[in-house]
């Protein structure tokens, strides 16, 4: 059998039996011809009447409410479809717009989350500020597709502010900056702040194939291939040659990260099987 082709099919297979509708549906969509609209169909019922996203889309959130995060989430399954044309985008943009700080960015996470089942790291005070994660990859992808809304332009700024003052940032503001840098239009002033900023950057990357935990790796920050001169080709491919080998006998992915409920092996394990073959597609290694 194909190389590829087993790792499509293995992974099938994974989905079918372990994933949720919406990712058996993105996979159907990028590997197998199947329509968008079905993404499209499931995706919605994701969506809240105040136009953001909840309802365990990001799977550690489990409450019906909507929060800043699972619009991201929300945003990279549009992105991969090819799909911002959707309702759905103006409707979330509206919601971000609601929830925006007067320093123009979204919380990582609303207080209302204290009254919902989550995993024990989502936890925020009364009055949070605005944060790059989400609102940096947010802003990046409504760039990236063209999208022209007024909660956009402040959100930018917002961001800009936040990587000037960047020091001592966690992983994921550290991935979200890459994401914000590499798509937002000005291409001049975005290398001259990776230029500023890269080593902060880089220090939030484990390049050792052995390291275990919730490390991140070159392919957190580069799940596709970037615009922005911060990893060598070289390494790219030792860590695709080593995605592709963890690739488990039941054909999927799995988080490096606590499950602190069981249901989450399974739902996450079908988003984290997603996210890892359109890194695989996206530098050459899977057909699509």
């Amino acid at each position: 059998m194909d190389a590829d082709m087993d790792v499509l099919d293995r992974a099938e297979q994974y989905l079918l039996l372990h994933g949720r509708l919406i990712d058996r549906l993105r996979f159907a969509a990028m590997f197998r011809g199947g329509p968008r609209e079905r993404v499209l169909d499931a995706l919605r019922g994701y969506q809240n009447p105040d136009g953001g996203f909840g309802n365990a889309l990001e799977p550690d959130l489990r409450g019906a409410g909507s929060q800043p995060e699972p619009v991201e989430v929300a945003f990279w399954i549009l992105d991969e479809i090819d799909a911002f044309d959707s309702p759905m985008v103006t409707a979330a943009c509206d919601y971000l717009a609601s929830i925006t700080t007067p320093d123009g960015g979204v919380p990582w996470v609303l207080p209302s989350v204290m009254d919902t089942p989550r995993a024990p790291w989502w936890q925020t005070d009364d009055d949070p500020p605005g944060d790059l994660v989400p609102t940096a990859a947010i802003a990046a992808l409504l760039h990236q597709h063209g999208v022209d809304h007024p909660w956009l332009g402040p959100a930018t700024e917002f961001c800009w502010s936040r990587i000037a003052e960047l020091k001592e940032p966690g992983a994921y503001q550290a991935q979200a900056v890459v994401t914000f840098l590499d798509r937002v239009p000005d291409r001049d002033r975005a290398a001259a702040e990776l230029a500023r900023v890269r080593d902060v950057l880089l220090s939030m990357v484990s390049f050792d194939l052995a390291a275990s935990g919730h490390v991140h790796f070159p392919l957190d920050f580069a799940p596709a291939p970037l615009r922005l001169p911060l990893f060598e080709r070289d390494v790219l491919d030792t860590h695709l040659d080593a995605l592709a080998a963890a690739q488990t006998e039941e054909g999927g992915w799995t988080a490096n990260w606590a499950m602190w409920t069981p249901l989450l092996e399974h739902e996450w394990g079908g988003h984290i099987t997603m996210e890892r073959l359109k890194t695989l597609r996206a530098y050459g290694r899977l057909p699509g």
